[in-house]
This record gives structure tokens, C-alpha cells and sequence, in this order.
């Protein structure tokens, strides 16, 4: 009888155990899975670290471009739904972008429409990765509205609490750095095409592109400080915001401008502490970008090894089988990692198509790297999603990872759409999902004391948003 009691009183203290695992926040999660709305309600409030994969041009949402450009008298090239800076004489034969959208909303759709993914869908010869890219060349503002989008995107995250960005962010490339050393020829040797470029104009000139780059971040912030009015009592949310910047050269432009805006990265984050990383940008299946892959690795270990350690992280892998030739699945994510010194990697989706892949994910798994899963950025750009996604097998090597946007504001979303995304796809626990918003923290290239001091305002975060369930 005694034995028969002890089993029955084990059976129900293990039976109460469980139960109370089901009770509280987790099983007020689990009951909402669901339902989109609930979800929504519940993932909004919830504390969230970082975003730490946000391309500011990308965050921008198409009526911001639109208000500023009808704002600042730019044009509207109504054949290419495109932004046009006026010239001297104005816009010319061209109507002013106030002008044209003027109760002309069927424009006006167009042209959000053109600058985002908002109502796309593919047809022969236009992918969803043809019309993301293309956005880029049509969206324009003037440089003072640098600050505008930084406040922008600071407040989107600031009102899902999201404590913390990286936005990547190119200065000085297009108007300085491309038409001065586009035409050099490159040997390919790393150490020899440094000397190459510091020896010439761009050498010259780089103090004075860096306390330049300096001086705009330093009007941007202030202007974006204004404009949420941040230190008043009626300050918006992305004045909670830490926001620090990565460097982001891009990949498609020739050798020696990537290289040179590589140089001038490596000096503006040693200069400039809000400069905290640098990452290529652009497609990596584009013809250059495929030819240059080995140089531009080459390139950054270059600077890594000679000029000090910085941090990186690397778009790499962002490439499917039909996409690229098959070789160029084999090394990219790998290359990045043992090369380029990527601490993180953005999207990584060919994983499995690399050479010896597991042997590079307990790589990654031993060495910490992290990845940046960005779902929708997959779906609409590669067509991945779901089971074909390989955020499990990330998971089940033990990579850590972190879900970031990419391109919010041309892909119409927000962070917190991510988390639900991946909760639904997924089946994410809330103690998986938790563990994600602590890497967008735990991973950012921060300095370790506002890190520290950013984690324990997570934590006391959600000590509170738990004690409600």
C-alpha cells in the first residue's frame, strides 16, 4: 500500500511539474500561435534587442520618399516612376513630383508600387528579386534627409521596443570615392593595390572624406534627436532607440572602388565609434560580384590583418540552386567566415550547398557566428520559405541566429512581422523566439559596456511584460 501511495504522489507532483511549464507567458503563447491578430498584439509588445541587419535606404518606406521629394521640388520621371534631381533650371520637361501626384492617386500607387513589393507579383523575365533591387536606382532624396531616415527607422523600432539598430549605411562612395578611382587598374595583389590607392588621390583625400562623413553623421543624428524630440517630455519612442552604423560597400562596382571604400571604412570605424562594422552590399549573384568574390575576401583580410581587427559581417550564401551556376555555392559562406573575418553572416541560405557543410557549421556553431535570417527578404527575393528555409539546420548545429528585417520599408513589413513569420513557419517556442531578441543583442557590434548595460534593460524589460501573464 505504502509503494502503491509513493507512486501515485510521484505520478501527480511529475503530472503539477508539466502543467506549471504550460501555465504563464509560454502557454499564453503557445495558445495564440494561430491566430495572426493575437500574435501581432502579443510579438508587438513584447522587449526585443536588435535589428541588426537594416539597410537604412531599404528601411524607408515609399510615401517617406515621396513626401520628401514633394517637399524638396524634385522631379518625377513618369516612364521610370522615378525620382529626378532638378538641374539648375528645375525639372525641365519634367513635372515636379508635387505636381504630378497632386490628386493623382492612381499615380501615386504606381510609384509607392515601383519602390517597394507592395502589391508585386512576378511575371516572365520579373522575379521578385529583379523588382527589389531595381527599387534602388528610383528612390532619391536630397543628403539632408539623412537624419530624416534615420528617424524614420528608429521609430518604427522604438514602437515594437526594439532597444537597439545597425543600419548599413554607404557615405561617400557614389560622389567621392567611385569617379576617383574607378579607372585605376588593380593587380589583384591585396597588399599592392592598398599602396596603389593610398599613394594616389584617394590617399590624399581620405582625412578629409572622414571628418566629412563625421560632420554629416553628427547633423543627421542631431536632425533625427529634433524631429522625434527626443529630451522633451513629449519624445517618440525611437529616441529609446541605440543606433550605431555599418560601413556598406558595394560589391558591384569596380575592384578598386570597393576596395578604396573598404579603406575608408576601416579608418571611419576607428575614427568614428558609431561606425561599428562594415558589410558588402548588393546582388551577390551579380556577374561582378561572382567575379570579384575571392578579391574582395582578400581585400578584407588585408585590412584585417594589417590595419587592425574591425568587425565584419557579410552577406554571404544568399544565392539558391537555378539562381547562380552550381560552383558558386560551394565557398561563399565559408570564405566569408575563414577570410573575410564575418563574425556574423547575412542570410546564409545555401548553407547546405556548401563544400563539407557541417564541418563549417560546427565552425560557425564553436566560433560563435552568428546569422541574420531575414524570411521574407528570402521569400520575395529567392522564393525560400518554410521547410526549404535553412533556418532549423542552423538551429540544430547550434549557430546562433537573429531575425532582422533586410529591407522593411521596400518589402512593406516591420520586425515584428518577422517574429511572427518565424513563430508560424517554424513553430518557434516563446523561450526560442526570446532567445533570438537576446542574440540581435549578444552578437551587435556594440562596445561591451553599453551592450551590458543594454542586455540588463532587456532583462528588467521583461521581467515586467512576463509578470503579466
Amino acid at each position: 500500500m505504502k509503494k502503491l501511495l509513493f507512486v501515485i504522489a510521484g505520478t501527480i507532483l511529475i503530472s503539477c511539474s508539466e502543467a506549471s511549464l504550460q501555465t504563464g507567458v509560454s502557454a499564453k503563447f503557445e495558445s495564440i500561435k494561430g491566430n495572426e491578430i493575437a500574435l501581432r498584439e502579443f510579438i508587438q509588445a513584447m522587449p526585443k534587442g536588435g535589428d541588426l541587419h537594416n539597410h537604412l535606404f531599404g528601411a524607408v518606406y515609399a510615401e517617406s520618399w515621396i513626401k520628401w521629394a514633394e517637399e524638396d521640388g524634385l522631379c518625377l520621371d513618369k516612364a521610370a516612376l522615378a525620382i529626378r534631381f532638378p538641374s539648375g533650371a528645375g525639372c525641365g520637361e519634367l513635372p515636379t513630383m508635387k505636381a504630378a501626384l497632386n490628386f493623382n492617386q492612381d499615380l501615386r500607387n504606381e510609384v509607392i508600387e515601383n519602390f517597394s513589393l507592395r502589391d508585386f507579383v512576378p511575371t516572365a523575365g520579373w522575379s521578385g528579386h529583379d523588382q527589389f533591387f531595381a527599387t534602388f536606382a528610383d528612390m532619391a532624396a536630397l543628403p539632408s534627409r539623412f537624419g530624416d531616415m534615420v528617424a524614420e527607422t528608429a521609430n518604427l523600432a522604438g514602437e515594437q521596443n526594439v532597444a537597439y539598430l545597425e543600419l548599413l549605411h554607404t557615405m561617400e562612395l557614389f560622389e567621392t570615392i567611385l569617379p576617383m578611382v574607378a579607372a585605376i587598374p588593380m593587380s589583384g595583389d591585396a597588399a599592392k593595390d592598398y599602396e596603389t590607392l593610398m599613394g594616389g588621390e584617394f590617399g590624399k583625400a581620405l582625412p578629409d572624406m572622414i571628418a566629412r562623413a563625421r560632420r554629416d553623421t553628427d547633423t543627421a543624428m542631431a536632425r533625427k534627436n529634433n524631429l522625434l524630440k527626443c529630451g522633451t517630455k513629449n519624445a517618440k519612442p525611437g529616441c529609446q532607440v541605440e543606433v550605431r552604423f555599418l560601413n556598406q560597400p558595394v560589391r558591384t562596382l569596380p575592384l578598386s572602388a570597393v576596395y578604396a571604400h573598404q579603406i575608408f571604412g576601416w579608418a571611419l570605424m576607428a575614427q568614428d565609434d558609431r561606425f561599428v562594422g562594415t558589410n558588402l552590399v548588393a546582388p551577390e549573384d551579380d556577374y561582378i560580384a561572382l567575379r570579384d568574390y575571392d578579391d574582395h575576401m582578400e581585400q578584407l583580410d588585408y585590412l584585417y590583418q594589417t590595419l587592425g581587427s574591425r568587425n565584419v559581417s557579410l552577406h554571404a550564401g544568399e544565392l539558391w540552386l537555378g539562381l547562380v551556376h552550381p560552383s558558386e555555392l560551394r565557398n561563399h559562406i565559408n570564405d566569408a567566415v575563414k577570410i573575410g573575418h564575418a563574425k556574423r553572416i547575412g542570410h546564409g541560405t545555401d548553407i547546405v550547398f556548401e563544400t563539407n557543410y557541417k564541418a563549417l557549421l560546427k565552425h560557425m556553431a564553436d566560433n560563435e557566428i552568428m546569422v541574420e535570417i531575414n524570411l521574407t527578404s528570402s521569400d520575395a527575393l529567392l522564393g525560400i520559405t518554410g521547410e526549404k528555409h535553412p533556418l532549423t539546420v542552423y538551429r540544430a548545429a547550434g549557430v546562433p541566429i537573429s531575425l532582422s528585417t533586410d529591407d522593411e520599408g521596400v518589402a512593406r513589413i516591420d520586425l515584428t512581422h518577422e517574429y511572427i513569420r518565424g513563430t508560424q513557419e517554424f513553430d518557434l517556442s516563446y523561450a526560442q523566439l526570446k532567445d533570438m531578441t537576446y542574440n540581435g543583442l549578444r552578437y551587435a557590434f556594440i562596445d561591451d559596456t553599453k551592450k551590458a548595460e543594454l542586455i540588463k534593460a532587456l532583462d528588467d524589460k521583461f521581467i515586467v511584460f512576463e509578470s503579466q501573464f
